[in-house]
């Protein structure tokens, strides 16, 4: 147990330790970074250090205040995942009981109102067991915007026996009066290699998979372990019908594989985004293969001789064309239209040599 078991991000664990160490562990934290590389689990980690009788600067996962820091937490996990599934709103709300040590999620899309409140009216008490009060805030971001008042005027006065620490991906998301009040902790994504060995370590993946999994989630160890090779190459194969045939002219192009590949594409508008992100990776491995061949960073290592075929029959011009038609379907997304007509005509307009000039 300990800090020595978080992987990556360094710089983040030196500087959580060195507070610790020195005992200058300021009021309020923010912990940012890219999603899945450990924020949460770093706050919690320091959580357990500040109470943990064998600290200060570490913890080891063993006294009495650690096992009871898990303790707390499972319980607080449990209660929040009974909380999102009440169909109640106000039962949702009800009966919220905050620890020493507290974890703080959004229950709906957001982290409510009344949590804020709770947490405000227990800050100012003593702790009950442990030597500090300490409430992470997980994607703080979330917090509904009748709550951030509330928040703000506890990390204006600060409780002597409460420490905060406010978890999301991106400062600029949260208020400047929020953010101005916190001491910043950055994350940066984990690198390529110690992902590929956490993902060694589980054996669910093969060589190729394990390249492809690391890449696709661009430094979330969190997104590497979720990764569903079967599910993603699913979602991955209208993609690559429609690039081969907008890859193919004259008589050898299939007007068929372009109909059918936009439809497939313009079917999951659950998550149309992650369609889009997945045909936005492919296009950024065209440009990688067609402006330097040489080097090794395309995300669909898999792909790689499909990717050299395609990408001179495009042409930059016409990669450029692609790019702007998933960002026309992303724009108009919103407006709820129908995406399929728009991959038809850029299918169709790629074919016709529209995107080159090509006769």
């Amino acid at each position: 147990m300990g800090f020595d078991f978080f992987l990556g991000n360094p710089q983040a664990v030196a500087a959580v330790r060195e507070m610790l160490a020195g005992g200058r562990v300021p009021g309020a934290l923010l912990f940012a970074g890219p999603e899945g590389v450990g924020k949460k689990t770093l706050a919690l980690m320091m959580a357990k250090a500040m109470v943990c009788e064998r600290g200060p600067a570490d913890f080891c996962g063993e006294c009495a205040r650690c096992r009871k820091a898990d303790q707390i937490f499972a319980a607080e996990r449990e209660d929040l995942a009974r909380r999102r599934e009440s169909k109640d709103s106000a039962r949702r709300v009800e009966g919220l009981v905050y620890f020493d040590l507290q974890l703080i999620e959004p229950i709906t899309k957001f982290i409510l109102t009344e949590q804020i409140r709770q947490l405000r009216a227990i800050a100012y008490t003593r702790p009950f067991e442990l030597p500090r009060r300490i409430f992470i805030i997980d994607e703080a971001q979330t917090i509904h915007w009748q709550a951030v008042d509330l928040l703000l005027k506890v990390l204006e006065e600060p409780p002597e026996t409460t420490s905060f620490i406010l978890v999301c991906p991106n400062t600029f998301e949260l208020r400047s009066t929020i953010r101005s009040r916190c001491m910043r902790i950055a994350f940066q994504p984990v690198e390529e290699a110690l992902i590929q060995d956490v993902l060694a370590r589980e054996k669910k993946l093969t060589g190729p998979q394990k390249l492809v999994a690391a890449r696709v989630a661009a430094g979330s160890v969190a997104h590497a372990l979720a990764f569903d090779p079967a599910d993603y190459e699913k979602r991955r194969q209208p993609w690559v019908d429609f690039l081969e045939a907008t890859a193919r002219r004259g008589a050898s192009a299939d007007w068929r594989m372009v109909f059918d590949s936009a439809r497939a594409l313009a079917e999951n508008r659950d998550d149309f985004e992650g369609t889009l992100k997945i045909g936005y990776s492919l296009l950024s491995d065209l440009l990688h293969t067609l402006l330097n061949p040489a080097a090794d960073a395309v995300v669909n290592a898999d792909l790689k001789a499909r990717l050299q075929g395609w990408a001179p029959k495009l042409t930059l011009r016409g990669i450029g064309k692609l790019k702007s038609g998933l960002d026309q379907a992303y724009r108009l997304q919103i407006r709820n239209v129908n995406p399929q007509l728009g991959f038809e005509t850029l299918g169709i307009d790629m074919i016709s040599g529209r995107d080159s000039g090509t006769p």
